[in-house]
């Protein structure tokens, strides 16, 4: 059976237990499950390849000591030990602060995970389909790599979950044009479920990572943050999948809930790649962390804050922001005057409403900007929709080879050449100071839609309102004469 056939004979599976009520809750069941197998997998090569290695899980507790046998245990036996042994040893797991530490990986996976299932039949099925599945195998893996984004894309319609989706063609766009190399410090301060990441991992595995000290030196200049849990959880394993040997790079935590000036030199990283959430307001007293001048609610602002405090002279970042930020005013014209002050804002790129459905149907927009010179210029291109399609969807979503024009017009690493067209316009810094640091600059080439004369359109209205009216009077006859009878 294809590892496909053995996903969605799972999540059918799944569909019969009472106890998983909806996506949401489906996804969390299998992260939780598949990350237990995806360790218990690496484990098994880490200990044939060196010498002393122990796995972070405790003997009883590994995936092949419960679960591996098709004939273990099932029914409410096997529940009592999820519920009752398993899950309580595993959000215990004792932690030390040594880098390395594989124990913190599981702890802050299993601490806020929970097991929705209550049929210990149907999860023995579960159990024995994922034993199907070897992730030791590299073409397995990259299978399973591959459904797994489809799982992560299924969340774009479980609820809220959506949140945590940025469409892989956006991410792997932004880390195209970023370019991170091994070595460089690569943080993304709000990681969801790890899409920014993988696209990073995999950028620089095919332009950069020739020799294993490459692939080391990528993998110890990783960071990032999620706050919630099931996002973390899925990105942890997303880590696991793309071959990362120790995700604990990835903290379930606040990244804002830090004081702003307690980020020191020291924490100082090269490239930042992501999309902050935003439209939500942070908890009471986040704001409070932060100079008085960008004090907000709006967690985006609190990012951007951060972000440009967070690079390094030299730094470079793409972000992920609504049209909001471009013309709001108050504290948002204050960090456009701040981040255009600290950064060369060089590049905005403005994409349609329909990229996000259905989470969200706003205007979003994608900044590149380079720490340690002031904006001179920037760059606007507007990303249309393909001619044909009237707006992007869930059958018809965003996909890389859409961006290529942009890619094609970009004009290299240094951005040279680039010129106006009808999707791109330029303006200085001088004009976005003028207009109190509004960026909603619309596109110039634009042509105006023509609704024709307004005499004859009014003309047109109130002839259309004369009929009505009649048609409305011939009507209340009809009734009339109908009731009299």
């Amino acid at each position: 059976m294809s590892v496909r056939a053995i996903v969605k004979s799972i999540q059918d599976i799944m569909r019969q237990d009472t106890g998983v009520d909806g996506d949401a809750q489906r996804i969390s069941q299998l992260c939780w499950m598949f990350f237990l197998k995806i360790i218990d997998d690496q484990d098994q090569e880490l200990e044939l390849m060196r010498s002393g290695y122990r796995s972070p899980i405790p003997e009883k507790f590994q995936w092949r000591a419960w679960a591996a046998d098709p004939e273990g245990i099932t029914g409410d036996t096997l529940l009592t030990f999820i519920n009752d042994e398993l899950f309580p040893r595993l959000k215990n797991l004792q932690i030390t602060g040594d880098a390395g530490d594989r124990r913190r990986v599981v702890h802050d996976v299993f601490e806020d995970a929970y097991n929705y299932m209550k049929s210990g039949q149907l999860m023995r099925q579960v159990v024995n389909k994922i034993n199907a599945i070897d992730f030791n195998n590299l073409t397995e893996r990259q299978h399973f790599g591959d459904i797994y984004e489809q799982i992560l894309n299924d969340l774009q319609s479980a609820g809220n979950a959506g949140e945590y989706y940025t469409p892989r063609a956006v991410t792997a766009f932004m880390a195209n044009r970023i370019d991170p190399r091994p070595g460089e410090i690569f943080f993304d301060p709000a990681c969801g479920t790890g899409g920014f990441l993988t696209c990073a991992i995999r950028h620089m595995r095919d332009h950069y990572v020739k020799r294993p000290e490459d692939e080391e030196k990528m993998q110890g200049a990783l960071r990032a943050v999620e706050k919630k849990q099931l996002p973390h959880m899925l990105c942890v394993t997303n880590m696991l999948l793309h071959g990362i040997e120790d995700p604990s790079f990835v903290r379930h935590d606040n990244t804002l809930a830090r004081p702003y000036i307690s980020w020191e030199q020291k924490d100082r990283v090269d490239v930042i790649l992501t999309n902050p959430p935003f439209g939500g307001r942070e908890e009471d007293g986040i704001e409070s962390n932060f100079p008085a001048h960008f004090r907000t609610r709006e967690t985006a602002d609190l990012f951007l804050a951060l972000i440009i405090r967070l690079l390094k002279p030299g730094g470079r970042a793409a972000v992920v922001l609504p049209d909001g930020t471009l013309f709001g005013e108050g504290v948002k014209t204050r960090l456009k005057e701040h981040l255009m002050e600290e950064c060369n804002l060089h590049t905005i790129v403005r994409l349609p409403n329909s990229v996000f459905k259905p989470y969200a149907s706003i205007g979003t927009n994608l900044l590149f900007f380079e720490k340690g010179e002031p904006t001179k210029d920037i760059w606007f291109y507007e990303h249309q929709v393909p001619e044909g399609q009237k707006a992007y969807s869930m059958t018809k979503p965003i996909r890389f080879e859409h961006l290529q024009g942009c890619i094609d017009w970009w004009g290299g690493k240094e951005r040279k050449g680039r010129e106006a067209s009808p999707q791109a316009w330029k303006v200085t810094a001088e004009e976005v100071k003028a207009r109190g640091y509004n960026l909603d600059f619309k596109n110039p080439h634009a042509v105006a839609d023509d609704h024709g004369d307004p005499e004859t359109l009014w003309q047109d209205l109130r002839a259309a309102q004369i009929r009505t009216a009649a048609l409305r009077d011939q009507l209340k006859n009809i009734l009339a004469e109908a009731l009299a009878r």
